[in-house]
């Protein structure tokens, strides 16, 4: 049995050394990004990039972990022979894919998946623009790579192949292997966090080259194979072109816009609020009880009575509050870098406006690949639950909003100015267990859930008393934003509008004395354009609306798992795709709210698989 582990000890390492030398390679290949990084930073992608490498490995690894338990009934050299011509298949199918993604990162700027193998399916169309010295310099390069790594697993590995001999303890072999073998889910998915690992994992650097070259491209490109994105459009209900007309009307604005704010460049303090439900929260209609403090801001500022979640999860929020990028029903634009780092960037546009971002979670920040968004939309300092001593891990998901507001006032009694802070709380996601004497009474979901949203406000609250006292407190607008919604009842229906309703609450020294409330209809990819109108910036984005704007169009567009939600001020349609029919179509105005929304998915996901 020994001989057997450590055989496969050696061919882990032999993967873990190709992977090293395809990242060199991409170095080499892109030496003119390379060499204006220093060698600290270069290091540091292949530190930061061994954990793609191990998972990678733990993938390569399943077949000869699978098949050294028959290796102990039936001992031979079938074994080394099999292995043997299964390592040089991944070895040529890893030397094709390190020198494509070498040649295709300089004309992509991003690390290569799996749609150039989809290319293969018409050869001649694919190599039409390669010249004939481009292509026989490729195939010479796959070919002295392929060459060199199969040379390296015949002088390395090959003899830890061979011949295992017999094992004396069949009973205890077996299961053992049969154990190592169902273990390789820990490295294949990075360990035993909440979240697997990401591409956006390996991000460690402001600079994006650095972030890339830590990626494994061959991971990369099995992680895309297995999670194809659709090709074409499932959401064509008509004519394209007639529908960006639509909504090129949606989005007009030809009215004026109401300054709120006594300064055009204000710092900014955005407070997306874990799970905070227009249900549960009094400003908007819920339960008065449970926000005392989002209603007393709401009271003090601007409350927006008709707003609405883009989508279902975080990571289909951030990107429409960031970028006014509105949520896919069944895919996450935050998922693909690619796509993702596309979009204009709220923070990257005020980064060159002198303002200091920095990003606050006190969770985990590798899900989702939302690392990867958030370095990519160009924060300054980026602070989650790696900074935070591990012994304060008080919540499942990571450290208690407490403490991470703790951490945030002792970073803002010495903060520059202008800054941008986004705040990301997540003391209220379920299991919604808080550090707090009960306040909401009762054992069952809604009431554990009401409890949780009640103790994020409080803390919220205590900490916006406390900046209240500050020196810049008087220059500041802090937006307060639901990520989205939280389904706490199998009886709430995923499409309906009350799953999708959250308040948004501008308040701050910043904001003008009075209050007032904006009951145009509006979403979570409004906020850049009404901010950027305030600021006196002028920014296109692709969606969005600006709700101080006597002249923008009052509306909601939402997204469930395949459906969406069009709501305005005198109609709501809900559409499902997969029963490709209506299940809400209400008020006089419906039979415009469904050509709009039909209209808005069909060019929203057109917009999407250009990207």
């Amino acid at each position: 049995m020994k001989k057997r582990l450590i055989a496969l000890g050696i061919y882990s390492l032999f993967w873990l050394m190709v992977f090293f030398t395809g990242r060199l390679f991409f170095i080499l290949f892109q030496y003119k990004s390379s060499f204006g990084n220093s060698f600290g930073e270069l290091l540091a992608t292949f530190l930061n990039g061994v954990k793609l490498d191990i998972s990678t490995t733990g993938y390569y690894l399943a077949i000869p972990m699978l098949l050294m338990m028959p290796d102990i009934l039936f001992p031979g050299k079938w074994y080394r022979m099999i292995i043997r011509w299964y390592t040089f298949f991944l070895i040529l199918l890893s030397s094709v894919i390190i020198v494509a993604d070498s040649i295709l990162y300089s004309y992509w700027g991003f690390r290569m998946d799996y749609t150039p193998f989809m290319y293969l399916k018409t050869p001649e169309e694919a190599m039409a623009s390669v010249s004939t010295f481009k292509a026989v310099m490729v195939f010479l390069a796959i070919a002295l790579l392929t060459g060199f790594f199969i040379v390296m697993y015949r002088k390395t590995t090959d003899g830890f192949m061979g011949e295992h001999g017999t094992v004396k303890s069949k009973a205890v072999a077996l299961p053992v292997f049969i154990i190592l073998f169902a273990s390789l889910i820990i490295p294949i998915r990075g360990g035993f966090g909440i979240a697997p690992i990401n591409a956006g994992s390996v991000y460690f650097s402001p600079k994006m080259f650095l972030n890339h070259t830590a990626v494994n491209a061959v991971w990369n490109v099995g992680t895309s194979a297995f999670t194809q994105k659709p090709v074409t459009n499932p959401y064509q209900f008509g004519d394209i072109n007639s529908a960006k007309q639509l909504i090129d009307s949606l989005k007009s604005n030809k009215g004026v816009t109401e300054p709120v704010l006594t300064t055009d460049k204000p710092n900014i303090l955005i407070l997306v609020l874990e799970s905070f439900s227009g249900y549960v929260v009094g400003a908007v209609g819920g339960d008065s009880l449970v926000t005392p403090n989002i209603n007393r801001y709401a009271r003090e500022g601007i409350l927006f009575t008709e707003f609405f979640a883009s989508g279902t999860r975080t990571d289909k929020a951030m990107p429409a509050i960031l970028n006014g990028y509105p949520a896919q029903p069944a895919q996450s634009i935050i998922k693909e870098p690619k796509k993702s780092q596309s979009l204009p960037s709220l923070v990257r546009i005020l980064s060159e406006k002198g303002y200091n971002s920095s990003f606050w979670y006190g969770g985990e920040i590798n899900f989702a690949n939302f690392k990867s968004f958030v370095i990519g939309s160009g924060f300054r300092s980026v602070i989650t639950k790696e900074y935070f001593d591990p012994e304060s891990y008080n919540s499942k998901w990571g450290v208690h909003d407490h403490i991470l507001f703790e951490a945030l006032k002792d970073s803002m009694k010495k903060v520059k100015e202008p800054f941008l802070n986004v705040v990301l709380t997540l003391s209220s996601h379920e299991p919604f267990d808080v550090p707090m004497e009960t306040v909401i009474k009762g054992d069952d979901n809604i009431s554990k859930y009401k409890n949780s949203v009640y103790y994020a406000d409080k803390i919220m609250g205590e900490f916006i008393e406390w900046a209240k006292t500050t020196a810049w407190w008087k220059n500041t607008l802090v937006i307060m934003v639901t990520d989205h919604c939280g389904r706490v009842s199998e009886s709430q229906g995923v499409y309906t509008t009350e799953l999708f309703k959250i308040p948004m609450v501008w308040t701050g020294g910043a904001v003008k004395e009075g209050s007032r409330i904006i009951d145009k209809h509006g979403d979570q990819t409004d906020i850049p354009i009404t901010l950027f109108n305030q600021l006196g910036i002028n920014v296109v984005f692709p969606f969005g609306k600006d709700l101080f704007s006597d002249g923008s169009n009052s509306y909601s567009f939402y997204t469930y798992n395949e459906g969406f939600g069009f709501v305005t001020d005198s109609s709501i349609y809900v559409y499902d795709h997969k029963l490709k029919d209506q299940v809400i179509k209400e008020g006089k105005g419906a039979d415009f709210a469904e050509k709009a929304g039909k209209a808005y998915l069909q060019v929203l996901f057109d917009d999407y698989l250009k990207r």
